[in-house]
């Protein structure tokens, strides 16, 4: 049985959440603040969080950060505030998805549904251990990146959206194959999600950076 945790201060949207997940056959966990979410999280490992930003104590980006330093589990983040920046802040602190207020909770079901099923299917596919092209190495079993000899500091999707591209190196992916892959849906995206992260992802990659390349239109390619 999934393990979610809920950290929302705001008691109804934690019991329509809860009683949601509870019917899809999730096991939940509910806290109200940030502080309590990197508490449980130290105690019990969870297989994915739905996390509100504005939380007393604590607010949701500043836990999420906390929380990645030492787990990796996937965040949902539901918040009000829909702006460009909001978000491109929550991808870089690690926030796995994006979910505006007001939601459709059977959306928001959906979506754990892949970032779970996605999850396990990476899980058990069997990769090399150490991928060199271009000056970038990955390890796949550490899930840690190098460039120049000089490891980085990735997110987990933009870990998996640089994996994506080296595995298809020389192949020009689309926005929704990237999505698709990454995130495990198409239809939930927002537009811009995917070029929110190679921006991130890019301004990582050093003297590398170049290697991403932009197909006008259409997607990214990555060469060397």
């Amino acid at each position: 049985m999934p393990k979610i945790l809920i950290a929302d201060d705001e008691p109804n949207i934690v019991t329509l959440i809860s009683r949601y997940a509870q019917h899809e056959g999730y096991d939940v966990t509910a806290v109200s603040d940030g502080r309590q979410a990197i508490d449980a999280c130290a105690g019990e490992d969870f297989d994915i969080i739905i996390m509100d930003v504005m939380m007393p104590d604590t607010d949701g980006f500043t836990a999420c950060k906390k929380i990645k330093e030492s787990k990796d589990i996937p965040v949902i983040m539901l918040s009000a505030r829909g702006t460009e920046f909001d978000k491109l802040f929550g991808f870089e602190v690690g926030v796995d998805d994006y979910v505006t207020k007001p939601f459709s909770p059977m959306e928001l079901m959906a979506r754990i549904k892949v970032i779970l099923s996605h999850r396990k299917e990476t899980a058990q596919s069997s990769e090399p251990r150490m991928i060199r092209t271009g000056g970038i190495t990955i390890d796949t079993y550490g899930m840690t990146v190098e460039v120049n000899g000089e490891k980085i500091d990735l997110t987990a999707k933009e870990y998996s959206i640089l994996l994506l591209l080296v595995q298809n190196k020389g192949i020009v992916l689309s926005r929704d194959r990237i999505l698709n892959e990454v995130w495990g849906y198409d239809s939930f995206g927002v537009d811009r999600t995917v070029d929110w992260q190679i921006k991130l992802l890019r301004s990582k990659l050093g003297d590398c950076r170049d290697c991403i390349r932009t197909i006008r239109g259409v997607g990214y390619k990555f060469e060397t």
